[in-house]
Protein backbone atom coordinates (compact mmCIF):
# COMPACT_ATOMS: atom_id res chain seq x y z
CA UNK A 1 0.00 0.00 0.00
CA UNK A 2 3.22 2.15 0.30
CA UNK A 3 3.94 2.63 -3.30
CA UNK A 4 -0.09 3.33 -3.96
CA UNK A 5 -0.87 6.51 -4.81
CA UNK A 6 -3.81 8.01 -2.78
CA UNK A 7 -6.31 10.77 -2.27
CA UNK A 8 -6.14 13.14 0.60
CA UNK A 9 -8.80 12.74 3.28
CA UNK A 10 -8.56 16.40 4.88
CA UNK A 11 -9.18 17.77 1.55
CA UNK A 12 -12.13 15.60 0.97
CA UNK A 13 -13.62 16.17 4.14
CA UNK A 14 -12.95 20.15 3.40
CA UNK A 15 -15.37 19.75 -0.12
CA UNK A 16 -17.96 17.71 1.66
CA UNK A 17 -18.21 20.64 4.56
CA UNK A 18 -18.20 23.59 2.03
CA UNK A 19 -20.78 22.53 -0.88
CA UNK A 20 -23.05 21.36 2.43
CA UNK A 21 -23.50 24.90 2.39
CA UNK A 22 -24.59 25.51 -0.45
CA UNK A 23 -28.75 25.07 0.21
CA UNK A 24 -28.18 24.07 3.91
CA UNK A 25 -31.91 23.17 4.60
CA UNK A 26 -31.04 23.47 7.96
CA UNK A 27 -31.21 19.64 9.06
CA UNK A 28 -28.38 18.40 7.93
CA UNK A 29 -29.15 18.36 4.62
CA UNK A 30 -29.99 20.85 1.35
CA UNK A 31 -32.58 21.82 -1.30
CA UNK A 32 -30.50 22.87 -4.21
CA UNK A 33 -32.82 22.68 -7.12
CA UNK A 34 -31.14 23.22 -10.67
CA UNK A 35 -29.69 26.75 -11.62
CA UNK A 36 -31.20 27.74 -8.60
CA UNK A 37 -29.20 30.09 -6.54
CA UNK A 38 -27.52 27.84 -4.40
CA UNK A 39 -26.77 25.67 -7.61
CA UNK A 40 -25.20 28.74 -8.86
CA UNK A 41 -23.22 29.09 -6.06
CA UNK A 42 -21.77 25.73 -5.60
CA UNK A 43 -21.05 25.97 -9.45
CA UNK A 44 -19.09 29.45 -8.69
CA UNK A 45 -17.45 27.19 -6.16
CA UNK A 46 -16.46 24.21 -8.29
CA UNK A 47 -14.85 27.04 -10.87
CA UNK A 48 -13.09 28.65 -8.48
CA UNK A 49 -11.40 25.31 -7.03
CA UNK A 50 -10.83 24.15 -10.54
CA UNK A 51 -9.45 27.00 -11.83
CA UNK A 52 -6.95 27.18 -9.31
CA UNK A 53 -5.37 23.68 -9.82
CA UNK A 54 -5.36 24.79 -13.90
CA UNK A 55 -8.16 23.44 -15.01
CA UNK A 56 -9.48 25.19 -18.43
CA UNK A 57 -12.93 25.32 -17.87
CA UNK A 58 -16.02 25.65 -20.53
CA UNK A 59 -19.70 24.84 -21.11
CA UNK A 60 -22.55 23.19 -23.17
CA UNK A 61 -25.50 24.67 -24.65
CA UNK A 62 -27.32 22.83 -21.59
CA UNK A 63 -24.61 24.66 -19.23
CA UNK A 64 -23.23 21.25 -18.50
CA UNK A 65 -19.55 21.96 -16.87
CA UNK A 66 -15.96 20.52 -18.14
CA UNK A 67 -13.19 21.42 -15.99
CA UNK A 68 -9.97 19.75 -18.22
CA UNK A 69 -6.57 19.32 -17.05
CA UNK A 70 -4.14 18.67 -20.25
CA UNK A 71 -2.97 15.80 -21.09
CA UNK A 72 1.24 15.25 -22.42
CA UNK A 73 -0.80 14.49 -26.13
CA UNK A 74 -3.39 14.99 -28.38
CA UNK A 75 -6.02 12.60 -27.15
CA UNK A 76 -9.71 12.14 -26.32
CA UNK A 77 -10.69 13.05 -22.73
CA UNK A 78 -11.14 10.85 -19.91
CA UNK A 79 -14.30 11.98 -17.64
CA UNK A 80 -15.47 12.04 -14.56
CA UNK A 81 -19.08 13.56 -14.22
CA UNK A 82 -22.02 13.62 -12.01
CA UNK A 83 -24.55 16.29 -10.80
CA UNK A 84 -24.82 19.49 -8.47
CA UNK A 85 -28.31 19.05 -7.83
CA UNK A 86 -30.54 17.94 -5.18
CA UNK A 87 -34.29 16.94 -4.37
CA UNK A 88 -35.83 19.23 -2.00
CA UNK A 89 -34.75 18.24 1.10
CA UNK A 90 -31.94 16.10 0.32
CA UNK A 91 -28.47 14.62 1.57
CA UNK A 92 -25.03 15.99 0.87
CA UNK A 93 -23.71 13.08 -1.01
CA UNK A 94 -26.23 11.60 -3.97
CA UNK A 95 -24.54 13.37 -7.05
CA UNK A 96 -22.27 15.91 -5.81
CA UNK A 97 -20.15 13.43 -4.09
CA UNK A 98 -19.17 11.87 -7.71
CA UNK A 99 -18.41 15.98 -8.41
CA UNK A 100 -16.16 16.21 -5.34
CA UNK A 101 -14.47 12.70 -5.61
CA UNK A 102 -13.76 13.68 -9.57
CA UNK A 103 -12.21 17.04 -8.27
CA UNK A 104 -10.24 15.02 -5.66
CA UNK A 105 -8.39 13.02 -8.14
CA UNK A 106 -7.93 15.52 -10.29
CA UNK A 107 -6.41 18.00 -7.08
CA UNK A 108 -4.23 14.49 -6.29
CA UNK A 109 -3.07 13.81 -10.14
CA UNK A 110 -1.82 18.15 -10.30
CA UNK A 111 -0.32 17.64 -6.64
CA UNK A 112 1.60 14.76 -6.82
CA UNK A 113 2.36 15.43 -10.44
CA UNK A 114 1.21 12.32 -12.07
CA UNK A 115 1.86 12.68 -15.98
CA UNK A 116 -0.93 11.64 -18.05
CA UNK A 117 -1.18 11.74 -21.84
CA UNK A 118 -4.79 12.34 -22.16
CA UNK A 119 -6.80 15.35 -21.00
CA UNK A 120 -8.76 14.60 -18.11
CA UNK A 121 -12.00 16.38 -17.19
CA UNK A 122 -14.30 16.45 -14.43
CA UNK A 123 -17.93 17.11 -15.17
CA UNK A 124 -20.93 18.55 -14.11
CA UNK A 125 -24.17 17.48 -15.15
CA UNK A 126 -27.48 20.07 -15.28
CA UNK A 127 -30.71 19.24 -13.73
CA UNK A 128 -29.89 15.10 -13.01
CA UNK A 129 -32.69 14.89 -10.54
CA UNK A 130 -35.45 17.29 -12.59
CA UNK A 131 -36.92 18.40 -8.70
CA UNK A 132 -38.01 21.68 -10.48
CA UNK A 133 -37.95 21.43 -14.11
CA UNK A 134 -38.81 17.59 -14.81
CA UNK A 135 -37.78 15.47 -16.11
CA UNK A 136 -34.83 14.11 -14.26
CA UNK A 137 -31.43 13.33 -16.50
CA UNK A 138 -32.88 16.25 -18.46
CA UNK A 139 -29.15 16.97 -20.04
CA UNK A 140 -28.02 13.74 -20.71
CA UNK A 141 -30.78 12.67 -22.28
CA UNK A 142 -30.95 15.48 -24.61
CA UNK A 143 -27.50 14.89 -25.37
CA UNK A 144 -27.91 11.49 -26.48
CA UNK A 145 -31.00 11.92 -28.32
CA UNK A 146 -33.53 10.54 -25.22
CA UNK A 147 -35.05 14.17 -24.81
CA UNK A 148 -36.06 16.85 -27.40
CA UNK A 149 -34.76 19.78 -26.52
CA UNK A 150 -37.56 22.23 -27.45
CA UNK A 151 -39.67 20.09 -25.27
CA UNK A 152 -36.81 20.09 -22.64
CA UNK A 153 -36.38 23.85 -22.52
CA UNK A 154 -40.16 24.60 -22.20
CA UNK A 155 -40.44 22.27 -19.16
CA UNK A 156 -41.80 24.52 -16.60
CA UNK A 157 -41.28 25.13 -12.50
CA UNK A 158 -44.66 25.11 -10.21
CA UNK A 159 -44.31 29.21 -11.01
CA UNK A 160 -44.29 29.06 -14.55
CA UNK A 161 -41.24 29.83 -15.08
CA UNK A 162 -39.17 27.46 -17.99
CA UNK A 163 -36.01 25.82 -17.68
CA UNK A 164 -35.15 27.42 -21.22
CA UNK A 165 -35.34 31.21 -18.97
CA UNK A 166 -33.76 29.33 -16.12
CA UNK A 167 -30.58 28.50 -18.48
CA UNK A 168 -30.40 31.75 -20.51
CA UNK A 169 -30.58 33.62 -17.11
CA UNK A 170 -27.84 31.27 -15.07
CA UNK A 171 -24.84 32.83 -17.33
CA UNK A 172 -23.93 29.01 -17.82
CA UNK A 173 -25.35 28.58 -21.29
CA UNK A 174 -22.34 27.37 -23.51
CA UNK A 175 -22.27 26.47 -26.93
CA UNK A 176 -23.32 23.10 -28.39
CA UNK A 177 -19.55 21.98 -29.65
CA UNK A 178 -18.30 21.39 -26.10
CA UNK A 179 -20.89 18.88 -25.37
CA UNK A 180 -19.84 15.20 -24.53
CA UNK A 181 -19.79 13.34 -27.40
CA UNK A 182 -17.86 9.54 -28.34
CA UNK A 183 -15.30 11.36 -31.06
CA UNK A 184 -13.40 13.52 -28.03
CA UNK A 185 -14.06 11.57 -24.99
CA UNK A 186 -13.13 8.07 -24.68
CA UNK A 187 -14.28 6.76 -21.29
CA UNK A 188 -17.23 8.55 -18.59
CA UNK A 189 -16.55 7.35 -14.78
CA UNK A 190 -19.27 8.27 -12.21
CA UNK A 191 -18.51 7.80 -8.54
CA UNK A 192 -22.26 7.95 -6.56
CA UNK A 193 -23.45 6.63 -2.87
CA UNK A 194 -25.43 3.33 -3.78
CA UNK A 195 -28.89 5.14 -2.35
CA UNK A 196 -29.45 1.33 -0.66
CA UNK A 197 -28.62 -0.87 2.64
CA UNK A 198 -26.98 -3.38 0.21
CA UNK A 199 -22.99 -2.94 0.48
CA UNK A 200 -23.11 -2.10 4.54
CA UNK A 201 -25.42 -4.81 5.26
CA UNK A 202 -22.79 -6.94 3.27
CA UNK A 203 -19.95 -5.24 5.18
CA UNK A 204 -18.51 -3.83 1.76
CA UNK A 205 -16.15 -0.98 0.73
CA UNK A 206 -17.14 -0.87 -2.71
CA UNK A 207 -19.69 -1.38 -5.10
CA UNK A 208 -18.53 -2.40 -8.74
CA UNK A 209 -21.58 -1.19 -10.75
CA UNK A 210 -22.28 -3.68 -13.54
CA UNK A 211 -25.33 -1.47 -15.08
CA UNK A 212 -28.68 -0.14 -14.29
CA UNK A 213 -31.85 -2.11 -14.17
CA UNK A 214 -34.42 -1.74 -16.50
CA UNK A 215 -37.96 -1.05 -15.31
CA UNK A 216 -41.27 -0.18 -16.44
CA UNK A 217 -43.88 2.95 -15.40
CA UNK A 218 -47.68 2.57 -15.04
CA UNK A 219 -50.13 4.94 -14.19
CA UNK A 220 -53.38 2.23 -12.60
CA UNK A 221 -56.73 4.32 -12.28
CA UNK A 222 -60.01 2.99 -11.25
CA UNK A 223 -63.57 5.02 -11.70
CA UNK A 224 -66.47 4.65 -9.60
CA UNK A 225 -69.69 6.68 -8.51
CA UNK A 226 -69.01 9.80 -6.11
CA UNK A 227 -71.91 9.71 -3.83
CA UNK A 228 -72.44 10.73 -0.42
CA UNK A 229 -70.74 9.06 2.17
CA UNK A 230 -73.59 9.23 5.24
CA UNK A 231 -76.49 8.08 2.78
CA UNK A 232 -75.32 5.32 0.36
CA UNK A 233 -75.63 1.67 1.79
CA UNK A 234 -72.32 -0.20 1.19
CA UNK A 235 -74.09 -3.00 -1.06
CA UNK A 236 -74.81 0.16 -3.67
CA UNK A 237 -71.07 1.68 -3.71
CA UNK A 238 -68.91 1.83 -6.47
CA UNK A 239 -65.89 3.08 -4.41
CA UNK A 240 -62.85 4.12 -6.53
CA UNK A 241 -60.41 4.10 -3.52
CA UNK A 242 -61.73 0.53 -2.60
CA UNK A 243 -61.09 -0.81 -6.13
CA UNK A 244 -57.27 0.94 -6.25
CA UNK A 245 -56.37 -0.78 -2.99
CA UNK A 246 -57.55 -4.47 -4.14
CA UNK A 247 -55.70 -3.72 -7.62
CA UNK A 248 -52.97 -2.99 -5.75
CA UNK A 249 -52.78 -5.98 -3.45
CA UNK A 250 -53.67 -7.87 -6.40
CA UNK A 251 -50.52 -6.64 -8.51
CA UNK A 252 -48.13 -7.12 -5.44
CA UNK A 253 -49.74 -10.45 -4.64
CA UNK A 254 -49.10 -11.74 -8.25
CA UNK A 255 -45.66 -10.08 -8.38
CA UNK A 256 -44.40 -11.84 -5.29
CA UNK A 257 -44.98 -15.06 -7.03
CA UNK A 258 -41.63 -14.01 -9.27
CA UNK A 259 -38.32 -13.03 -9.11
CA UNK A 260 -37.12 -12.21 -5.29
CA UNK A 261 -34.91 -9.13 -7.06
CA UNK A 262 -37.55 -7.45 -8.28
CA UNK A 263 -38.63 -4.43 -6.68
CA UNK A 264 -41.80 -1.94 -7.14
CA UNK A 265 -43.30 1.01 -5.62
CA UNK A 266 -46.34 2.83 -5.92
CA UNK A 267 -45.17 6.34 -4.64
CA UNK A 268 -47.88 8.63 -5.62
CA UNK A 269 -51.87 8.50 -5.10
CA UNK A 270 -54.32 10.82 -6.62
CA UNK A 271 -57.97 10.61 -4.77
CA UNK A 272 -60.87 12.91 -6.60
CA UNK A 273 -62.55 14.40 -5.44
CA UNK A 274 -60.55 13.96 -2.33
CA UNK A 275 -63.11 15.02 0.16
CA UNK A 276 -63.97 13.26 3.29
CA UNK A 277 -67.47 12.91 3.23
CA UNK A 278 -67.76 12.17 -0.13
CA UNK A 279 -67.34 8.38 -2.03
CA UNK A 280 -64.06 8.51 -4.59
CA UNK A 281 -65.02 8.35 -7.89
CA UNK A 282 -61.33 8.30 -9.46
CA UNK A 283 -58.04 7.10 -7.86
CA UNK A 284 -54.91 7.52 -9.82
CA UNK A 285 -51.80 5.68 -8.58
CA UNK A 286 -48.06 5.24 -10.15
CA UNK A 287 -46.50 1.86 -10.48
CA UNK A 288 -43.14 1.66 -11.02
CA UNK A 289 -41.21 -1.50 -11.26
CA UNK A 290 -37.20 -2.60 -11.68
CA UNK A 291 -35.32 -5.91 -12.41
CA UNK A 292 -32.22 -6.19 -14.14
CA UNK A 293 -33.63 -9.62 -16.48
CA UNK A 294 -35.72 -8.10 -19.23
CA UNK A 295 -37.89 -11.70 -18.93
CA UNK A 296 -38.88 -10.84 -15.84
CA UNK A 297 -39.29 -7.00 -16.84
CA UNK A 298 -42.04 -8.55 -19.41
CA UNK A 299 -43.59 -10.72 -16.83
CA UNK A 300 -44.19 -7.98 -14.84
CA UNK A 301 -45.96 -6.40 -17.75
CA UNK A 302 -48.07 -9.03 -18.43
CA UNK A 303 -49.16 -8.87 -14.38
CA UNK A 304 -49.88 -5.57 -14.54
CA UNK A 305 -52.13 -6.05 -18.47
CA UNK A 306 -54.22 -9.05 -17.05
CA UNK A 307 -55.17 -7.40 -14.16
CA UNK A 308 -59.10 -7.70 -14.00
CA UNK A 309 -60.58 -4.80 -16.20
CA UNK A 310 -63.19 -4.33 -12.97
CA UNK A 311 -62.99 -4.86 -9.34
CA UNK A 312 -65.65 -3.56 -6.64
CA UNK A 313 -67.78 -2.98 -9.61
CA UNK A 314 -65.29 -0.03 -10.64
CA UNK A 315 -64.09 0.17 -13.98
CA UNK A 316 -59.63 0.25 -13.79
CA UNK A 317 -56.82 0.72 -16.53
CA UNK A 318 -53.46 0.79 -16.57
CA UNK A 319 -51.44 2.77 -18.59
CA UNK A 320 -47.88 2.30 -19.61
CA UNK A 321 -46.12 5.85 -18.85
CA UNK A 322 -42.78 4.96 -19.87
CA UNK A 323 -39.95 2.27 -19.85
CA UNK A 324 -36.07 1.69 -19.87
CA UNK A 325 -33.84 -1.31 -20.93
CA UNK A 326 -31.92 -2.72 -18.47
CA UNK A 327 -28.05 -1.25 -19.47
CA UNK A 328 -25.06 -3.07 -19.40
CA UNK A 329 -21.62 -1.07 -18.65
CA UNK A 330 -18.30 -1.37 -19.93
CA UNK A 331 -17.05 -4.59 -19.29
CA UNK A 332 -13.30 -3.41 -19.20
CA UNK A 333 -13.88 -0.56 -17.28
CA UNK A 334 -16.04 -2.63 -14.96
CA UNK A 335 -12.93 -4.84 -14.72
CA UNK A 336 -10.78 -2.02 -14.15
CA UNK A 337 -12.84 -1.18 -10.99
CA UNK A 338 -13.05 -3.97 -9.66
CA UNK A 339 -9.31 -4.91 -10.07
CA UNK A 340 -8.68 -1.68 -8.11
CA UNK A 341 -10.77 -2.00 -5.43
CA UNK A 342 -8.91 -5.24 -4.66
CA UNK A 343 -5.38 -3.36 -5.26
CA UNK A 344 -6.28 -1.47 -2.37
CA UNK A 345 -7.57 -4.06 -0.48
CA UNK A 346 -11.18 -2.99 -0.26
CA UNK A 347 -13.82 -5.52 0.04
CA UNK A 348 -15.99 -5.29 -2.41
CA UNK A 349 -18.94 -6.95 -4.48
CA UNK A 350 -20.63 -6.44 -8.02
CA UNK A 351 -24.16 -4.62 -8.40
CA UNK A 352 -26.67 -3.13 -10.53
CA UNK A 353 -28.26 0.38 -9.98
CA UNK A 354 -31.97 0.40 -9.23
CA UNK A 355 -31.78 4.39 -9.45
CA UNK A 356 -31.17 6.21 -12.67
CA UNK A 357 -28.34 8.43 -13.25
CA UNK A 358 -27.00 10.32 -16.23
CA UNK A 359 -24.16 7.14 -16.95
CA UNK A 360 -26.62 4.97 -18.33
CA UNK A 361 -27.44 7.38 -21.25
CA UNK A 362 -23.92 8.27 -21.83
CA UNK A 363 -23.24 4.54 -21.65
CA UNK A 364 -25.24 4.30 -25.02
CA UNK A 365 -22.52 6.93 -26.57
CA UNK A 366 -18.76 5.75 -25.42
CA UNK A 367 -17.58 3.29 -22.89
CA UNK A 368 -19.05 4.23 -19.34
CA UNK A 369 -19.26 2.59 -15.51
CA UNK A 370 -19.72 3.46 -11.84
CA UNK A 371 -18.32 3.21 -8.60
CA UNK A 372 -20.07 2.53 -5.56
CA UNK A 373 -19.42 3.78 -2.19
CA UNK A 374 -21.74 2.56 1.29
CA UNK A 375 -25.08 4.77 1.99
CA UNK A 376 -25.64 4.43 6.11
CA UNK A 377 -28.81 2.83 6.64
CA UNK A 378 -29.22 2.91 3.28
CA UNK A 379 -30.55 6.27 3.10
CA UNK A 380 -30.85 8.62 0.41
CA UNK A 381 -32.94 11.65 -0.90
CA UNK A 382 -33.44 12.51 2.60
CA UNK A 383 -31.33 14.62 4.56
CA UNK A 384 -30.07 11.81 6.91
CA UNK A 385 -28.07 10.67 3.65
CA UNK A 386 -24.66 10.04 4.91
CA UNK A 387 -21.39 8.33 3.82
CA UNK A 388 -18.55 8.04 6.16
CA UNK A 389 -15.40 10.47 4.62
CA UNK A 390 -13.48 6.76 5.02
CA UNK A 391 -15.77 4.90 2.33
CA UNK A 392 -15.71 8.40 0.33
CA UNK A 393 -12.39 8.08 0.05
CA UNK A 394 -11.92 4.42 -1.04
CA UNK A 395 -14.29 5.87 -3.55
CA UNK A 396 -12.03 8.08 -4.55
CA UNK A 397 -8.84 5.86 -4.90
CA UNK A 398 -10.55 3.81 -6.50
CA UNK A 399 -11.55 6.12 -9.15
CA UNK A 400 -8.14 7.93 -9.01
CA UNK A 401 -6.34 4.65 -10.10
CA UNK A 402 -9.12 3.54 -12.51
CA UNK A 403 -8.48 7.16 -14.42
CA UNK A 404 -4.98 5.99 -14.49
CA UNK A 405 -5.23 2.49 -16.08
CA UNK A 406 -7.62 4.00 -18.64
CA UNK A 407 -4.82 6.73 -19.22
CA UNK A 408 -2.51 3.98 -20.34
CA UNK A 409 -4.53 2.89 -22.98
Amino acid sequence: MKDILTCDKRRMEDRIFTFSKFGDAGNGGITRFSLSEAALQARSEFTKRMKTLGAEIVTDDMANMYATFKGTENLPHIVMASHLDSVRNGGNYDGVLGVLTGMEVAETIVKEKVPHRHPITVMVWTNEEGSLYPPAMMSSGIITGKFDKATMLASKNPDGKTFGEALKESGYAGDEANRLNPKDYMAMLELHIEQGPVLEAEKKDIGVVEGVVGMVNYRIRTYGQSDHAGTTPMKYRRDALLAAADALKYLHTELDKLDSELVYTTGEIVCHPCVHTVIPDLVDFSFDARHKDPEVIKQVVKVIESMPKEIDKCKVEAALQWARNTITYDTELVNLVEKNANLYGYSNMRIYSGAGHDAQFAAEMLPTTMIFVPSKDGHSHCEPEFTSVENCLKGANVLLQTVLDIDKK
